[in-house]
Formats: C-alpha cells, sequence, structure tokens
C-alpha cells in the first residue's frame, strides 16, 4: 500500500492546536513523513474565535528556527490558512490554503465552524431555520474566493457539513445541495485546480469520512481538479489519521495519483 509522506495543513499553539510546532516535527518524522506544512489560521478581524496575538507572526519565526534545527531529517514548509475577507498578506509564504470559516449575510460575519449549538443559533438568526440555505450560501462565497486570494489550495471544500453526522441540519446527499457543491466546484478548479482530501473532521470525532464526502470527489475527478491529502492536525498523535482509508476513497472515486507540494511547485504521484 502507498505510503503518504506530506502533511500541508498543521496548526500548533500557536492558533488553535493542541502542540508546539516542534513537537508536531517530531511527531512527523516519527510517522516517516519526509515534508510538513505548517499553516497557521488568519486571526481574522471579524471573527469572534479566539487567536493568540501575533500567533501568526510567533510561528513563522519558530518554524524558520525549526529548519535549521531538523532540516536534515524532514523538509518543513511554510503555510497560511487564509481565510475569504480577512485581507491578510501572504507573501512570504511557501504555500496558502483557502478557506471559507464565516458568511458574510445582514451586515455581519457569521461564524458556522463551531458546534452544535452555535450552527443551528447561526441557521434560526440568519436563515430562518433551513440549514440548506445556509449550505447554498456558503457555496456561493466559496465561489469568490479566488478574488480575495491567489491559493494554492481550497480547503476543506465542503467543511459546511462538519456537524451533519451529528444533527442533521441539512441533506448533503440531496440534489438540490450537491448542485450548489458542483457549482462551486466548476467554478473554482479552473482557477484553483488543486483540492485537498482533509480527514481532521475525522480525529476530532466529527465525521466518519474524510472531506469531501465521495459524490463532490467524483465530480472533483470529472471536473480535472487534483488531489492533495491532509489530516488538518491539531494534535500530533493524529499527524497521519486515517490517510490509508482517506486514499482508498480517492482511488474508489476515480483518482490515479495524488499531488505532492515542493519548493518548486506540485508534483504528481501515482497511487498503487
Amino acid at each position: 500500500m502507498m505510503k503518504y509522506l506530506q502533511n500541508l495543513h498543521t496548526h500548533t499553539n500557536f492558533c488553535d492546536g493542541k502542540d508546539t510546532p516542534e513537537e508536531m516535527v517530531q511527531a512527523a518524522i516519527a510517522a516517516g513523513l519526509t515534508s510538513l506544512g505548517f499553516s497557521p489560521h488568519a486571526a481574522c478581524w471579524y471573527s469572534d474565535y479566539p487567536l493568540p496575538p501575533n500567533g501568526t507572526d510567533d510561528c513563522f519565526h519558530e518554524v524558520e528556527r525549526l529548519k535549521t534545527v531538523y532540516g536534515d531529517r524532514i523538509e518543513i514548509l511554510q503555510g497560511y490558512e487564509f481565510d475569504c475577507y480577512c485581507g491578510h498578506d501572504v507573501s512570504r509564504y511557501d504555500y496558502v490554503l483557502g478557506a471559507l470559516h464565516n458568511l458574510y449575510k445582514d451586515g455581519v460575519y457569521i461564524p458556522f465552524d463551531r458546534d452544535l449549538a452555535n450552527m443551528e443559533k447561526q441557521i434560526v438568526e440568519h436563515f430562518g431555520g433551513d440549514g440548506l440555505a445556509m449550505a447554498k450560501r456558503y457555496y456561493r462565497e466559496l465561489c469568490d474566493l479566488p478574488s480575495y486570494i491567489d491559493a494554492d489550495i481550497v480547503a476543506h471544500f465542503d467543511t459546511i457539513t462538519k456537524l451533519c453526522e451529528k444533527k442533521p441540519f441539512f441533506d448533503y446527499t440531496c440534489k438540490e445541495y450537491l448542485d450548489a457543491a458542483f457549482e462551486a466546484i466548476h467554478a473554482l478548479v479552473p482557477k484553483i485546480p488543486v483540492f485537498e482530501v482533509n480527514t481532521g473532521g475525522m480525529a476530532r470525532g466529527y465525521r466518519t469520512a474524510p472531506y469531501p464526502t465521495a459524490p463532490i470527489l467524483k465530480e472533483l475527478h470529472r471536473a480535472g481538479a487534483q488531489l492533495t491529502l491532509s489530516s488538518d492536525c491539531h494534535d500530533r498523535r493524529f499527524i497521519t489519521h486515517a490517510f490509508p482509508e482517506a486514499l482508498d476513497l480517492i482511488r474508489a472515486c476515480g483518482f490515479g495519483e495524488i499531488y505532492f507540494f515542493t519548493k518548486e511547485g506540485f508534483v504528481s504521484q501515482p497511487l498503487y
């Protein structure tokens, strides 16, 4: 079975992760990774989500230090998880994950990537109790991601479904939902062809399968998207969580290769 050697979506205690960057590097080496990318969250002015002051700057400098300490054992990359609307400068980073964690509606920014109580509250207050309306709004706004950032990877494309296994806020298998998701796929792929398969929801106990779901992965294949795999790691114990299962799903949805990021850009590796 293929062994996946890279994780590009890694959070530490400089944002909302559990462990230090050095602990993450040590865990990556122990897991047999040859490449690890750090991706601190954008500390968005409009979000109520607490992130440490100067976390991204402090993380950047610590990761640069770790390159000198561990560079002979693992390639360490500087990434960034950019949120729509945050407006941050990302020019110093090796790569950028483009993401959407807050919707803009009714003149306010609406956080949906929290917990069950918050999700229900936002659906009731801003969508009249219609969870599918929120999901469709999410995909409409995600279509605009390239207007905010020249991202390298679309992160956790269908993260709006994060909590739906815990409570069915909407049916993410119905045609109306999939039509909205597919429209976003075809808007994004020509501009950001690389999409992430993300096992983070599984590691944190929200989901039993990766993002994206199988129907969306099949549409990504039809649209000519390229895939990379990550664990969206917030805890070093799960740095390669469910990678074998995710690779099996990727194969089953028609993909014959997966992509690794290098300083020279993305390179493909056959799935075998």
